[in-house]
Parts: structure tokens; C-alpha cells; sequence
């Protein structure tokens, strides 16, 4: 009984603490209150605070309160639902795009691409007819750094001599670098190549100016097809041999997309983000495109052209920033067809400093948006193409990827996120900031598996970029000052030294914990 007797007094002891505590709390309570409500009334709190109560900062508090509930919320309200649905339609777009990708029909199995000359079983009288006669557009701006790697490469392109014209379009402003550039065609004329130096009095029109131009000389006419590299570009002595019996065998094929491959990938942080970021746009983008509707935005360079195709589609045209894009759309409406091959790849240059690679993707971003809204009505009004062709170019090719995917990661996560904060009659859902953001993200990297790593760092990057695209894409839709300006992307001429640059080697793979 002893034991139980023990117990019972510590028990009714645990009661006695127990109800001491609740009425400590309840006073404690109770003071907290009077203490609230007496700074609420303006007679206590700090100093400051009695000051600012004083001189009618509750009222002020009020007022805002008021507006707060009135327009804040339910414009952010808007906002927020508005971003939420865009951010639906980016999953959607994300995950048709990966599904087109991954089942993708390589072009060799849906197109003739066998090769050309000999195996046409042309007889000798005919010699090396079977080439047909090609152009290769090399525009160039100033390029000290690296005018010689793309005279060289477009030079030494496995393709008979006296079948090939290697037209060099300088508007340098700089008389040595025009010197130097004229000098190293003279060069390479010497060694038996068909090179052509061409200069302007002006600027007009920037790029697509100069390639307008290059078109309209006499040599130009004899010449079936076009190439277009830009001067950082390098490609491989077999690149004519690999892409142009895609257009020389299939008539209704206007351009031949190859892909990008880097030779500064490793430079920095910033450029391994962005050789991520083009080789999700080519291995998902492009090959979505061309694997369902047979069409995709032209790259402005590492491509071949049917001069044909240009021609019946209006030609290179200056009205915007993009011009590589607007002939792409018009060759479109006509009914041309596009294919991309992945397999051939061209070694360039990525910037690699932040004031070139902001000053890229302005132009990119905004020439996009304003030949958006300068095509959205020919592209809605034509009938050369399909309803679902038409749908397929104004919301997934236009609206979503060149519009919405820019808008929406400011907006939602650096406006509507962070004011929700302070506004809490917002409620954002998980799956609009959790959920869908994820599966975006995942999507983006299996196809990246070797940068995994730096998936991280891509995001708060893109977040970084995403102001700057937004400002872009509303400057081109709205066509306001800078809609048209044009800045050439610094090239350094990185990994190069001024020598074509050899085959790139895949560097061995290592296994995920060791990197």
C-alpha cells in the first residue's frame, strides 16, 4: 500500500503544478492583450510607433487595408490565376515536345538522302554534273578573332571546286579588319578556291541587309542551293556531302537544319548554363518540329537553303531582328517543308561574358515577339496551309514558346510569389508553384543527363534572364525604342587560336558522384 499511497500524493502534486501553470498562462494571457491593445490605441509601444499613431499612421494603415482588399488583391488575384493557366499550357507544350522528341522518325528514314555524283551512275561526259551548284554566305561584322577559322572551314568543304562559291559578305567598319579579311580570301583564291570578297557602302538592313545584297550578284544565279554560317562558325569538310541530297533528292524540302556544337562549353558557369539551354532547344525544339508538322524556326546559320524556297517566299527581309525566323515562316505559309539533322553538328562559339550574352538574347527574345505581331494576321488569314498547321504555328510556335515561356517565370516567381507575401488574400495553389514547376524541370533535365548537376544553377540564372526576356518581349510586341537594334555578339575566338578547330572529342564519361 506504501506505493500507492506515494503515487497518489505525486499525482495530486503534478495536478497542483499543472493549475498553477494554466493560471500563470492566463495571466500571462491577459497581459499580452491589455499590452495589444494598448499600443493598438496609440497609449503605449515605443516611442516611434506612439509618434507615427499620433500623427495619423493608423488611418493611413487603413486606407491601405482598404485599397489592399479592394484592387491590389483582386488585380493580383488576376494576375496570378492568368500565370497559373499560362504555366498549365508551358507543362503541356514541355511534355508534347519531349513525347515528339523521344519518338522521333529520323530523316534518312522518311526522306532520299543518298549521296550524290558518282553513285548516280551519271557517265563520263557528264563529270561532276551530279554536284549541284552551291553558295556559301559567310556575313561578318568586324571579326578580327575569327574571320579566318570560317573562311577556312567554308573552304575546305568536301565539295568539288568549280560546284561551290564561297561568297564572304564584310561590313566591317574597320579598314584593317577589311584588309585582313579581303587579304585571306586573296589567299585562298590562290590555292584554287572560288572566293568572293564583297563589301557595302552601308549597313542597311545589318545582316539580313547583307545577305539580301550577296543574293543579287550576277554568279549568284547559276547556283542552286545556299549555305549560311556565321563567322564563328567551323564546319566539317563533309558538311555539304550530309545535307544537301536532303534538298537535292526531295523537291519539296526547302532547309536543312544542322546543329550547334560548342568549342568553349567550358569556359565558365554562364556557358556550360547556355550550351544546356541550346541543346534542350535543338534535341527537343527543333526535333519536335521537324518529326511533326516538318517545320521549325531556321537557325540563322549551320543551315542550307533551297535558293528556290527563298526566292518564292519573298526573300531575306529586315523588318525585324530575326530575319532567319521571318523567311522560315514565309517559306512555311508556301507549303516548303523543313528537316533537321542532328547528327551533322557545327562547332561555334558561345559568349562568354554576360553584357554579349544579354545583348543576344534581347535580340533573339525581341525580334521573336515583334514578328509575332506582325505575322499573327498573314499567318491567320492565309489558305496555302491547314487549320492545324495555322494553330500549331500561332499557339505552340509563337504564343507559347516565344511569348508565354518568357513572361511567365518573371512574373509568377519574381512578382506574383513574392507580393503574395505581403498581400495575404492571395492564395497561390501547390500545384502552380510546386508541382508544375518540377515537372518542367525534370523534363528539361533527362534531357541534359551529363549537366544534372547544374540544374541548380540554370534556374536561378534563368530566373536572373527572365527579367530581361520579359522586357524584350513586350519592347517587340509593343514595337517601342530598342524593337530594332541590333548589336553583333562579341566572339573571342575561345579554344581556337585562330586555327580551324579539329574534331571535337567527347570527353570520357564519368559517373555522377565523381564529378
Amino acid at each position: 500500500c506504501a506505493p500507492t499511497r506515494t503515487t497518489g500524493k505525486a499525482a495530486s502534486k503534478s495536478q497542483k503544478e499543472a493549475r498553477s501553470r494554466m493560471a500563470g498562462d492566463g495571466e500571462g494571457a491577459a497581459a499580452f492583450a491589455a499590452a495589444k491593445a494598448e499600443w493598438l490605441d496609440g497609449s503605449g509601444g515605443l516611442p516611434l510607433l506612439r509618434w507615427w499613431r499620433a500623427s495619423g499612421g493608423g488611418e493611413l494603415l487603413g486606407r491601405w487595408d482598404a485599397v489592399r482588399a479592394g484592387a491590389v488583391a483582386p488585380a493580383l488575384a488576376a494576375v496570378s490565376g492568368a500565370c497559373l493557366a499560362m504555366s498549365a499550357m508551358l507543362l503541356a507544350e514541355a511534355v508534347f515536345m519531349a513525347a515528339a522528341s523521344l519518338v522521333r522518325r529520323r530523316p534518312e528514314r522518311r526522306y532520299s538522302a543518298g549521296p550524290l555524283g558518282a553513285q548516280d551512275g551519271e557517265d563520263e561526259e557528264r563529270g561532276l554534273l551530279g554536284y549541284p551548284m552551291v553558295l556559301v554566305q559567310i556575313p561578318m561584322y568586324n571579326e578580327r578573332e575569327v574571320y579566318k577559322l570560317s573562311i577556312g572551314a567554308a573552304c575546305g568543304l568536301s565539295w568539288p571546286s568549280d560546284r561551290v562559291i564561297v561568297q564572304v559578305l564584310d561590313d566591317s567598319t574597320d579598314p584593317t579588319i577589311k584588309d585582313l579579311v579581303e587579304l585571306e580570301c586573296k589567299i585562298w583564291a590562290k590555292k584554287g578556291k572560288n572566293v568572293k570578297y564583297e563589301v557595302r557602302n552601308n549597313r542597311e538592313g545589318y545582316k539580313a541587309g547583307a545577305l539580301k545584297e550577296g543574293m543579287l550578284h550576277a554568279y549568284v544565279q547559276q547556283c542552286d542551293f545556299l549555305a549560311v554560317f556565321d563567322a564563328d562558325f567551323q564546319p566539317e569538310p563533309d558538311f555539304l556531302m550530309r545535307t544537301i541530297p536532303y534538298l537535292a533528292r526531295n523537291p519539296q524540302i526547302a532547309l536543312v537544319q544542322a546543329r550547334w556544337e560548342f568549342v568553349n562549353p567550358n569556359e565558365c558557369l554562364m556557358t556550360r548554363i547556355q550550351k544546356m539551354t541550346l541543346d534542350y532547344h535543338f534535341k527537343v525544339e527543333q526535333e519536335a518540329g521537324s518529326s511533326t508538322f516538318a517545320f521549325f524556326g531556321f537557325n540563322g546559320t549551320a543551315g542550307v537553303w533551297r535558293i528556290s524556297a527563298i526566292k518564292e517566299a519573298g526573300g531575306w527581309d529586315d523588318r525585324t531582328t530575326v530575319e532567319d525566323m521571318d523567311l522560315a515562316v514565309r517559306a512555311g505559309l508556301k507549303g516548303w517543308k523543313f528537316v533537321y539533322v542532328g547528327d551533322v553538328k557545327v562547332k561555334s562559339e558561345l559568349p562568354s561574358n554576360l553584357k554579349a550574352y544579354r545583348r543576344q538574347q534581347h535580340r533573339w527574345t525581341c525580334g521573336a515577339a515583334n514578328l509575332f505581331r506582325k505575322m499573327g494576321a498573314e499567318i491567320l488569314l492565309t489558305k496555302e496551309v491547314s487549320l492545324w498547321w495555322k494553330l500549331y504555328l500561332l499557339y505552340s510556335f509563337f504564343l507559347v514558346r516565344k511569348v508565354v515561356a518568357h513572361v511567365v517565370p518573371f512574373v509568377l516567381y519574381c512578382v506574383v510569389i513574392p507580393f503574395s507575401v505581403l498581400i495575404p488574400e492571395i492564395k497561390i495553389p501547390a500545384w502552380g508553384v510546386v508541382y508544375i514547376p518540377t515537372a518542367i524541370t525534370v523534363l528539361y533535365a533527362v534531357r541534359n543527363p551529363s549537366s544534372i548537376h547544374f540544374i541548380p544553377f540554370w534556374i536561378l540564372f534563368e530566373n536572373v534572364m527572365s527579367f530581361h526576356r520579359t522586357k524584350a518581349t513586350f519592347i517587340g510586341l509593343l514595337e517601342l525604342g530598342s524593337v530594332n537594334e541590333w548589336v553583333v555578339t562579341e566572339k573571342l575566338g575561345s579554344a581556337s587560336n585562330t586555327k580551324p578547330v579539329p574534331q571535337i572529342l567527347e570527353r570520357p564519361r564519368c559517373r555522377f558522384w565523381d564529378r
